[in-house]
């Protein structure tokens, strides 16, 4: 399918330094901007980035009567 003098020219400019430099920046560039950008993102306070808080479990009729009850006998729970 492919010659090999296409493949011998690859494999030559693949393992050329240049190209080889130019991965190892790209690779650090990367590297940097999504360390920045995690940084950035976990800093900010804004209300967007927190995590909404849950509600509260409401209490059924029962439970209501069940607390009332243990109130006027002044049981208190933990």
């Amino acid at each position: 399918m492919f010659s090999k003098g296409i493949l011998s020219f690859l494999a030559k400019v693949i393992s050329s330094w240049e190209v080889i430099a130019v991965t190892v920046v790209l690779i650090l560039y990367f590297t940097l901007v999504s360390y920045v950008a995690r940084l950035h993102h976990y800093s900010r306070g804004s209300s967007f980035s927190r995590k909404p808080k849950k509600a509260k479990k409401t209490k059924t009729p029962a439970e209501t009567a069940q607390a009332a009850d243990d109130e006027d006998l002044g049981i208190e729970e933990e």
